[in-house]
């Protein structure tokens, strides 16, 4: 069963249709939207500030989400995945973005609408992407827009995809 932990008076609060992996852990100050599922390993730790996750998100295996004490609270938007081994940290992610694998993007960044953050990428603090774009490198830096295929094959295939993966494990 899923670590679920009050802390400094905060439960975390999930939507509808949520599926946690079974070594998953939510802690403190967490709210959760409908048709989300958190994968294995992965940790959402509300302690120092709020973290505020949409509707059809994935957090997917071995995630880290955080934020910074009293100055940068976590946000992320409807239809994103947070793919394996990523690192949010008090930063914005708005609606349909893809943060993919051992991405990090740390506090006060900005990742606007339709955006890809491509694996391995780091943005860095502060930095505020345009929509629509890919964003790869250390530190991140637009190499190209995300074009209708890219919005439908990758950003959307993946989070219906594990809308699914988590329908096998309910």
């Amino acid at each position: 069963m899923a670590l679920i932990k009050t802390l400094n008076g905060f439960t975390p609060q999930f939507g509808k249709n949520i599926w946690l992996a079974d070594n998953c852990t939510v802690i403190g100050d967490v709210i959760m939207g409908d048709d989300c599922n958190v994968w294995f390993n992965a940790v959402i730790r509300g302690d120092v500030h709020s973290i505020r996750i949409g509707n059809r998100v994935n957090i997917q295996d071995n995630a880290c989400l955080h934020a910074t004490y009293k100055t940068s609270p976590l946000n992320i938007g409807n239809n994103v995945s947070i793919a394996h081994n990523t690192v949010v940290h008090g930063c914005t992610i708005k609606d349909n973005v893809l943060i993919g694998m051992g991405a990090i993007v740390m506090d006060n960044a900005v990742i606007e609408d339709n955006c890809i953050v491509a694996a391995g990428a780091v943005v860095t603090q502060g930095t505020k992407t345009e929509p629509g774009g890919v964003y790869a490198g250390c530190p991140a830096k637009r190499i190209k827009d995300t074009d209708e295929r890219l919005q439908k094959d990758l950003i959307n295939r993946i989070v219906d995809n594990y809308a699914m993966y988590a329908d096998w494990y309910r």
